[in-house]
């Protein structure tokens, strides 16, 4: 009998640690999501508003090998999201840099929205 309760004991004490494991983990990543998706949401209207003029669903209307499209991005040595905000705050031949008007570090959150949509072939919009 004694065993028996050691054993609920020990087994009650077990599952507390793992449920309250499991919570913080939930927390953690219910957190970091969230945040992710602010920044995308930033990201895509940062796009909308300084860039989809000229790149409208990822393609280019002035110059046709310039997309955002992931073949043309790594055609031009554009092949992660820190390049692409290279290019967004400096520019690159005749688009100008949109630093000032992305904000600080809003080169770096529409850079990774433009990633995100070249891994989905920008059938997200």
């Amino acid at each position: 009998m004694k065993q028996d309760k050691n054993f609920l004991h020990l087994f009650w004490k077990s599952f507390e640690q793992v449920l309250i494991s499991a919570i913080m983990l939930i927390i953690v990543f219910g957190v970091s999501n969230a945040a992710w998706a602010e920044e995308n949401t930033i990201g895509k209207d940062l796009f909308i508003k300084n860039c989809s003029g000229c790149h409208i669903n990822g393609g280019n209307i002035i110059r046709r090998n310039k997309t955002l499209k992931i073949e043309a991005l790594k055609r031009n040595g554009l092949d992660n999201p820190e390049a692409i905000a290279r290019i967004a705050r400096i520019g690159i031949g005749s688009m100008s840099g949109y630093e000032e008007v992305l904000g600080e570090g809003g080169d770096q959150l529409v850079a990774n929205w433009i990633w995100e949509q070249t891994q989905n072939a920008w059938t997200q919009g």
